[in-house]
C-alpha cells in the first residue's frame, strides 16, 4: 500500500515534540463491535516508553471515553481527550473525568432505536455525551442512518454531526479533536512543544488542522486524498512500526 500513499512517510519524532494519538483505526484495528478491539500485547509498553522519552507529552485523543481508554490500555494511564474532547485529562495521574448524560440524548436514543430495529446489525453506542450510529455490520443502513441524522439535527441546538468510518455521531458542537489539542497544548507537559497528531478518520481532521496551525503536523493513517495531514502511514501495523523507530534520541 505504500505506493498508494499520496503523502510522504513521517519523520522521526524530535525531543521537543508532543505526540497525540487517535485510537481506533490508528493504534488498534477496527472490530465488528467497539468493545471487541484488542490492542497488540506490546502496545501499552511501547506507549509508556514513548511517553517517558517525551517527558510525558503523549496523549490519546479519541471518540471513546477516558474510562474506556484506561480499560483498553490498562494498567497504562496517559493524558487523554475522550468523547472528541468533551473529557480532558491533562496528566495520567489526574482523576478520570466522568461522562454525564446530555439532556438531549435520551429521546434521540429512543428515536434511533426505531431505525436500528429496521436494520439488523446496526449498532447504537450511547456514550453519555454523544450518540454514535454504526453501520459497519449493516452496510445497507447507511442511507437511512444519514437521513435520520440530518432530520433530527435541527431539533438539537448545540449539537453537530460528526461523520466517521462507518459511523455518524451526534456530539456537542463545542467539542472536536482540534479544540482538545489546543486545550492540552495550553499546559504542561505539552506547552511549548511541537504537536504531532496521528489519526485515520474524518474526526481527526480537526486535530491535523490545529497541529499545522501550531507549527506541527498531522499524520494520516490511510490513503484519503483530501486531508490536512502532511504525512501518511498506510495502516495500524505501519503506525506501530513507525512508533518503534520514531522515538526521539535522548539529549
Amino acid at each position: 500500500m505504500l505506493e498508494e500513499l499520496q503523502r510522504p512517510l513521517p519523520p522521526a519524532l524530535a525531543n521537543n515534540d508532543a505526540l497525540f494519538l487517535d485510537v481506533d483505526g490508528t493504534l488498534v484495528a477496527f472490530a465488528d463491535h467497539p468493545d471487541k478491539v484488542m490492542p497488540a500485547d506490546d502496545l501499552p509498553h511501547l506507549l509508556s516508553v514513548l511517553a517517558l522519552q517525551l517527558n510525558g507529552a503523549l496523549a490519546l485523543v479519541s471518540g471513546r471515553s477516558v474510562a474506556q481508554l484506561d480499560t483498553l490500555f490498562a494498567p497504562l494511564r496517559l493524558p487523554a481527550a475522550g468523547l472528541h474532547g468533551a473529557q480532558l485529562r491533562r496528566r495520567g495521574t489526574d482523576e478520570t473525568p466522568q461522562a454525564d448524560t446530555a439532556g438531549w440524548l435520551h429521546e434521540l436514543h429512543r428515536q434511533a432505536e426505531k431505525i436500528a430495529h429496521q436494520h439488523p446489525g446496526m449498532l447504537l453506542e450511547n456514550k453519555g455525551q454523544a450518540l454514535a450510529l454504526h453501520w459497519r455490520n449493516a452496510p445497507d443502513a447507511a442511507a437511512a442512518i444519514h437521513a435520520f441524522a440530518h432530520a433530527q439535527l435541527p431539533r438539537l441546538p448545540g449539537v453537530r454531526l460528526q461523520p466517521g468510518n462507518h459511523v455518524v455521531e451526534f456530539i456537542n458542537a463545542d467539542h472536536d479533536k482540534g479544540q482538545a489539542l489546543l486545550a492540552l497544548m495550553a499546559s504542561a507537559p505539552f506547552a511549548g512543544r511541537r504537536p504531532v497528531f496521528v489519526g485515520d478518520d474524518l474526526t481527526d481532521e480537526h486535530g491535523f488542522a490545529v497541529a499545522e496551525q501550531l507549527h506541527g503536523h498531522g499524520v494520516l493513517v490511510g490513503t484519503r486524498a483530501n486531508s490536512h495531514a502532511r504525512y501518511a502511514l498506510p495502516d495500524v501495523a505501519a503506525v506501530h512500526a513507525w512508533l518503534r523507530t520514531a522515538m526521539p534520541h535522548p539529549t
